[in-house]
Order: structure tokens, then sequence, then C-alpha cells
């Protein structure tokens, strides 16, 4: 964290112009005005920590314990009777089905910190305010989206995905955008005058409670036995007099929130490892328990890496076990999960799937208690431009995502490429071999299977026709054909040439030769075969007995 002060010319105006007008810089010599937001999460240790629960606890009440008494509760807990203060055994009484855990400080602390790199996305300048609020200056980059009101609209979509509930204002000082957005009567997304003009400000925030202001929440009982609640009632009251009974720091809080005065703030800096972990409530015994908690661990990283101007090349998620109580127990400490993306992207749907699909073929070797996720490598060049049409750009996408899908659920092994063969001969024209989704790359459009009809159709027959499209499935080993007065039969009908011959004479220099007429034909039932027939005496390299001439399938066409 870097400490600096905040000017009211922050933005471009920090520095000041030279003698002659300029700015060292070659800025503009009217910078814009400064422009905060306020993001406000007024739920953020329950929601933290209902991040943590396992589906089926979702929707109960909740309750968070500072030692013996409840530390905050959630609207169903509320609803039910249950308040701060209260005893745990009193709220088991009256909400029996309450879940119940302990505040934890690092917990929220983790949860705000993604709502900030999530800011970080939209402007440089991102602060941390309080326990439970963000600060964004936006007056340079709001032009960069599009205004204010798009700019709060993307913005909202980038939190969204983090599950915390914000509350919203925007102001043109840091304090007084952070006192509208902390009260409920007015924290909706603001933008009206009071965005820019400090007068419109002033008279908005004058009849807030004064509790809304950090130095003065610790004085409440005194304020209020003096007859201060509002802020109005406060700035009414001599300076000097506030100073001795509560320190200069109320007067400088007063000050930032109704008019242009320095603040220091102690900005948000991203670092350049990301790392995350995520203690759960309960014990993760199934692949998709884990995947659950995971997803949220996803969103966080996703914010990081959008902060950073990159896209995730390679991830790990961390499962560290529950340990077991045998003294012959192997059990390892933790399971490690590798996620190396083909090509890099941020697009949150398809990362989860890729980890779905992992975490189903990897089997849990003991119940997970807590997760953790790592990322350090990030892709930094210029992201792929959107396009109304499809390209070859987007064919490859899909094609790079349809293989690491299959590979993630298949297995690696299970996903092979055809690699041509320098041979004629039809079951030696190919390899199979492990496909890399890097080097996965559009081929240009052929003619399919169902075009062959339509070429005989149109008259391609004999010796003169050209190359016939060939099928893709092959069977393993030539089937050899009834043939009745020269013309092959398959399952008790004879099939119908449609074109044909293609000859094809080879591996005399290998002992393996081959000499057949290869024929595309129609069966009884619509389908369209590959068959040929052997040159050689005796059926030569076809399998049983076959005198010269006999016919053979040899692959069928989708």
């Amino acid at each position: 964290m870097a400490r600096r002060p905040e000017t009211a010319g922050r933005g471009g105006g920090g520095v000041p112009p030279r003698e002659d007008g300029s700015r060292p810089w070659g800025g503009p010599a009217n910078p814009p005005a400064p422009l905060w937001i306020a993001l406000q999460l007024p739920q953020l240790a329950l929601e933290a920590f209902a991040a943590t629960l396992p589906p089926q606890r979702q929707g109960l009440p909740l309750a968070l314990l500072d030692g013996a008494r409840l530390a905050a509760v959630d609207p169903l807990a509320a609803a039910a009777g249950l308040q701060p203060g209260m005893k745990r055994a009193t709220a088991v009484a009256l909400a029996p089905r309450t879940v119940f855990g302990q505040a934890d400080a690092a917990r929220e602390a983790q949860a705000r910190q993604a709502v900030a790199h999530a800011a970080l996305a939209f402007t440089p300048s991102v602060a941390l305010h309080g326990r439970d609020g963000v600060l964004l200056e936006v007056s340079t980059t709001q032009r960069a989206f599009g205004g204010l009101p798009r700019l709060i609209e993307q913005l909202q979509a980038a939190t969204a995905p983090l599950g915390l509930s914000c509350r919203l204002a925007t102001a043109p000082t840091a304090t007084g955008a952070a006192i509208l957005a902390c009260w409920p009567k007015l924290a909706i997304p603001l933008i009206g005058e009071h965005t820019h003009r400090l007068q419109a400000l002033k008279e908005l925030i004058d009849d807030a409670p004064v509790s809304l202001l950090p130095h003065a929440a610790g004085h409440i009982e005194s304020l209020q036995a003096m007859g201060l609640s509002t802020l109005a009632q406060l700035r009414a009251v001599p300076r000097d007099g506030l100073a001795r009974r509560f320190g200069p720091q109320l007067l400088a809080e007063i000050d930032a929130a109704h008019g242009p005065v320095p603040e220091v703030h102690e900005w948000v800096t991203l670092p350049d490892r990301f790392e995350a972990r995520l203690e759960l409530f309960a014990r993760a015994d199934t692949a998709e328990q884990v995947l659950y908690g995971a997803r949220l661990l996803l969103e966080r990283l996703l914010a990081w890496a959008r902060a950073r101007r990159g896209r995730l090349r390679r991830l790990q998620l961390q499962m560290l076990h529950e340990p077991r109580h045998r003294h012959d127990d192997r059990t390892p400490e933790r399971s490690t999960l590798e996620i190396a993306l083909a090509e890099p992207g941020n697009d949150s749907a398809h990362v989860t799937t890729l980890l779905r699909e992992h975490l189903a073929r990897m089997p849990l070797p003991a119940p997970t208690l807590e997760l953790r996720m790592v990322c350090h490598e990030l892709a930094f060049s210029d992201a792929p431009s959107g396009e109304l049409f499809p390209t070859r750009t987007s064919e490859r996408e899909g094609l790079l995502r349809l293989v690491e899908r299959l590979q993630a659920r298949l297995g690696p092994q299970c996903v092979r490429r055809v690699q041509p063969v320098a041979d004629h001969r039809p079951e030696r024209s190919t390899l199979l071999l492990p496909i890399e989704p890097s080097s996965v790359r559009p081929q240009a459009g052929a003619a399919v299977a169902g075009t062959v009809a339509t070429a005989a159709a149109a008259g391609i027959a004999g010796p003169s026709s050209p190359m016939l499209t060939r099928p893709v499935w092959l069977l393993p080993t030539p089937q050899p054909l009834v043939e009745r007065r020269s013309v092959p039969w398959l399952e008790g009908r004879p099939l119908q040439v449609l074109a044909g011959p293609e000859r094809i004479e080879a591996g005399w220099w290998d002992g393996e030769p081959v000499a057949r007429d290869y024929f595309v034909a129609q069966a009884h039932d619509g389908s369209v075969v590959w068959i040929y027939r052997s040159r050689l005496p005796g059926g030569g390299e076809d399998p049983g007995p076959a005198a010269a001439g006999g016919w053979f399938l040899h692959g069928r066409f989708a």
C-alpha cells in the first residue's frame, strides 16, 4: 500500500501549472472536478460467511457470534426475533434452525478486497473506507466507459458475481459519497446535481445522522446528550469546542464531507500473484460441493485478472483435506488441480465448466475443509475483438473450447487428432495422435457425405469421375459382401452403385500389396457406404476366402 495526499485537483490537477500556464505533463489547463463513487457493503460480514456454506444450508437464518453473543444477524434471523448482543442460547431457543458462525475479520477483508480489485478495472484510484466501504475516484475515467451512468452500470455488473450486496452513491467528495452510501435513506445510484455541485451535496447531507462519521461513531452517547443528532447541528457548534471535546479528527471529517479540502487515502494496489483461500463451513465430500466454493474464488480471481488488464492462462485449485485419525493413514494433506487454458481468457462460464469436468474425474482422497486458488500466470496481449459475424477466429475459439472440455471430461489421451500419412491405402493413410489445443485450426469446408447422392444424380459415375469423397468411418477390417450376378449385397438386399470406380494400387514396396476398385453405393435404407472389389487373385490382401473380384464393405458415410 502506498500513501499519498488527496487534493481537490485529483485526476489531473494535483500538480500546479508552470508560470506560463502550461502543465508539466502537457495535460489540460482545466482538469475535471473530482468525482467519487462510494460502494458500501452493509452485509459484508454475513455474506462473506454465507459464501462458505454448502448449498443445502442456503436460505436458512444466519447469525455471527463474537464469543457467546451475537455480533450480526441477517434479515431472516432478525424476523425470528434475534438481535445483536443476544446470547447464543437465547437465539437457539428462538430460532433453532439458525446457522451460527464465528465473526472473522480476515474473511471479511478478503471479500472486500475482491470488490476493490473489481473497482480497479474502472479507475486506478481506489481506496478502502471504514470496515465495509470502497471508494473510487472516476473524474478522469468515466468518459472512457461512456459516462457516469454507463460506468455505474458496468461497475454493478462487475461486482455482482462476488455475491455481496452493494449500496452505491456519488459525490464530489470522498467522505460525502461515503456518507450517502452509508445512509439507507439515500443509498441508491444517485446521479443528480449533487454529483458535481458541492452546495447541493451540503444541503443533502445536512440531515444525515452524525453516526455516519467514522470518528463520531465512538462518541454517539456524548453527542446525543448534547442534542447533536445531524451533521447540520454538528456544524452549528463552535469548532474550537468540538476540537477540544472530541479531537481535531472530527472536524477534519466534517470539512472533508462538505468541501474540497485535502484528504489522505491509502490506495489499493494489485499484487503480482493471486492467492485466495476459503474455509468451508462444512466438509465437502463430493466434487460438486468443492465446485460450489471454487466458483467464488474463481470470481475473485477474475476480478484481479481484469484489474491487471490480463487474461487467465493457468490457475491452480488446492483442496486441503481433513486428516484421518488412523495410524496407517496415508491420505495426502492436499490435492492440487491445475487448469491450463489453451487460449487465455476471462470467461467465467468456460473456466467453471473446465473445473467441473476436471473435478468429476478427480477422486477426493478425503473430505475437503479449505480451498485455495493460486494464479501467477496471465496473458497481457490484446484481447480478441468482438465480431458481428462468424469468422475463422470465432470458429477456432469454438473448436478450442470443445477440445478443452473433451480433454477435461475424457482425459488428454482419449482425444486424438488425425495426422495424414503419405500412403494411398485407406487403412494406412492416417494416424491418430494426441492433440494439443493450441494447435487447433479450423479447416476449410469440404463436401459432406450427403452430397454424394447429389453428385450421382448429376451423372458423376464411371472412370472419368473426379476423386470421390471418402468416409470418415472406416471399418477396422473390411467386411466381405455376398455377390449375386456381379451385384454386391448388404444385409440381404442389393446395393445400388452411385459412383466409381476409384482405383487404388499400392503396397508393393512393403510386401502388403493392394489392388482395389472403390465405389460409393447406397443401401436399401438410404445409407451410403464405401465398398471395393479386389482385383488380386484369391482376394490377395483381403480377409477370408474370396476369389478375384470379391466385394468388401470398407466404410460408411455419416
